[in-house]
This record gives C-alpha cells, sequence and structure tokens, in this order.
C-alpha cells in the first residue's frame, strides 16, 4: 500500500513526458533528454521521504528536484497538464476530485 500513490505519480508522470516528448518535440519514441528526466522523476518519487502521504510536488515543502530538472518538468507539465484530459481522462477526473 504505501507504494501505490508512488506507482501511480509515477506512471502520470510518464504519460506526461511522452506526451511532451511526442506532441511538442515531435518524436516517435522518448529522446535521450526526455528519457533522462524521466528516470530523473522516477529516482526522485522513490525517494520522497513522504511516501503514500505525499503532498503535490508545487506544495511539498522539501524541493528536491535540481533547478535544471525542475525548470525541464515545469515545462513538460506546463504543456502536457491540459493536454491530459484528451488522453487519460478518467486520470485527469480522479486527480481533480482528490484534492
Amino acid at each position: 500500500m504505501e507504494k501505490k500513490k508512488i506507482e501511480k505519480e509515477k506512471r502520470i508522470i510518464e504519460q506526461m513526458i511522452r506526451l511532451y516528448c511526442l506532441h511538442k518535440e515531435k518524436n516517435e519514441e522518448l529522446c535521450d533528454e526526455c528519457n533522462e528526466l524521466l528516470l530523473y522523476a522516477r529516482q526522485r518519487l522513490d525517494c520522497c521521504t513522504f511516501g503514500e502521504k505525499k503532498p503535490a510536488c508545487r506544495q511539498c515543502p522539501i524541493h528536491c528536484y535540481k533547478p535544471n530538472m525542475k525548470k525541464k518538468i515545469r515545462l513538460v507539465m506546463r504543456f502536457s497538464g491540459p493536454r491530459m484530459i484528451f488522453y487519460t481522462p478518467i486520470e485527469v477526473l480522479k486527480h481533480l476530485f482528490s484534492k
């Protein structure tokens, strides 16, 4: 149960990065930079000290991303976030109602 939320977050961030790489960067497969970002995000989630009680990253008191990776993930989230409703509507609705 401890890893359930973390695994869900990993799945969502992967969907967002893949969406960004495919539609913004026009790559069929993850490019090296996006793959690096995905691996980094997974590592950060694995090391999250809050575990199942993890808050949304923007509300977290601990900023665990390096500044350059934080900038990249923000770009991905700004692009992919609004578009997720078209690709994973159920996940988006669950996210909206869980707050």
